[in-house]
């Protein structure tokens, strides 16, 4: 059995799929397991690292409540990858280079939005009633996030820090495109109100907590329902977000590469969310924090670094896993270690082949800063099955 830890003595055991955990991941994990609305464990899949509150890399099933910090400030984040009709005998480094400046120019990345909302409109119109419901009730939300259309701009934007788009090649040579990227400015905004909101719930209640940011709404509370209503809206948005960017980068392939078609429905699939399930003979919430779903016979994307291998994987349903997957690498270096640690000589001896960035504003995203995505792989080979290996030779990032 590939789980390689168990700790017991929490309030639920804590599984967890490698050895390569640090102290303050293992103690990040053991305060959610103290809380007592968990249910039955939770499981840490083979890429957990620290984050905010909650684990990155954990499966949290949660009875009559939701922790918004371990949702995660982008909420929805996730990926979407489709293969191509052509091949690797069809690029060369020259139109590779014009698909790596029409990617650039097509779609905003870091903190850059589109002009105006003319192009995606069909796309953006209608998330707006449901927003609008929401921040009647929460007009604190559109102080943070600036003018009511800045969302709509945002549509079909990247982003920055280890959201990506990837022109990939398969073990046969087969062209894939692949991104990465979530719910943008307003799921940020939804994710840090709703948290703060937590936070003075658990004030007001006097609830001790080992982590401040472990502070959750419980159901049937004041604003437990407009959580979900919001986190909701943040995912599909970050779903739609992912689809308009995949259009606008398959039209940024074709005009500087041969004809294709799409020959493979697009894996669209996120990996920070929570969703309503049936675990354990109970019907629970389920926060995935970098983690995705892995049902029998889901299919999901697995991506290593910006000079890594990626993978296509087929989900085999693992109970113990709450019938999840790792989503990444993840890493295993913070980005101010890695720009320490790294220089920008480095980072392209780690991307050579890799139409790119190679300067000082990416290097905090380095391989070297990542786990070792192979031996992610090998620690859930009772998780997944791998159907496609994938090697990028374009990579955008903001």
């Amino acid at each position: 059995m590939p789980i390689k830890k168990v700790m017991t003595e929490n309030h639920v055991p804590v599984k967890i799929w490698t050895d390569d955990v640090d102290d303050r991941s293992m103690e990040q994990l053991g305060n959610i397991a103290k809380l007592p609305f968990i249910h039955h464990h939770i499981a840490a899949m083979p890429d957990v690292h620290l984050g905010l509150g909650a684990t990155i890399g954990s499966v949290i099933a949660t009875h009559k409540a939701i922790i918004p910090a371990a949702v995660g400030v982008d909420i929805g984040c996730g990926m979407v990858a489709a293969r191509l009709s052509i091949t690797a005998n069809d690029l060369d480094e020259k139109s590779l280079k014009k698909v790596f400046d029409q990617i650039t120019r097509d779609v905003p990345v870091g903190r850059a939005q589109h002009a105006d909302n003319r192009v995606l409109v069909d796309a953006v119109q209608p998330f707006e009633p449901s927003l609008k419901r929401l921040t009647d009730r929460h007009p604190e939300l559109l102080k943070s996030f600036g003018k009511f259309s800045k969302w709509m701009n945002q549509m079909g934007s990247l982003g920055g820090g280890n959201h990506f788009i990837e022109v990939c090649l398969d073990e046969a040579d087969q062209v894939w495109v692949m991104l990465h990227s979530g719910s943008r400015g307003i799921g940020n905004a939804i994710a840090d109100h709703f948290i703060k909101l937590a936070r003075k719930d658990m004030e007001r209640w006097m609830i001790n907590l080992p982590d401040r940011d472990l502070a959750y709404f419980p159901e049937g509370t004041e604003h437990f329902d407009d959580y979900v209503e919001a986190v909701h809206w943040a995912q599909e948005y970050a779903m739609q977000n992912r689809q308009c960017m995949l259009d606008l980068v398959l039209s940024a392939l074709a005009r500087h590469l041969p004809a294709f078609e799409v020959t493979t429905e697009a894996v669209n699939c996120h990996h920070n969310y929570v969703a309503h399930e049936h675990h354990y003979g109970a019907n629970v919430w389920v926060t995935r924090k970098g983690a995705i779903r892995a049902r029998e016979g889901d299919l999901g994307i697995v991506p290593g670094s910006m000079g890594a291998k990626s993978y296509i994987v087929r989900g085999k349903g693992n109970p113990e896993s709450f019938n999840s997957s790792a989503h990444g690498a993840g890493r295993k270096m913070s980005r101010t270690a890695a720009e320490k640690a790294f220089t920008e000589t480095d980072l392209a001896n780690q991307t050579v082949g890799v139409i790119c960035r190679k300067d000082k504003g990416v290097i905090d995203e380095i391989p070297g800063a990542y786990k070792d995505i192979d031996q992610v792989m090998a620690n859930q080979n009772d998780l997944t099955e791998i159907l496609h290996t994938l090697k990028q030779v374009v990579c955008v990032k903001g």
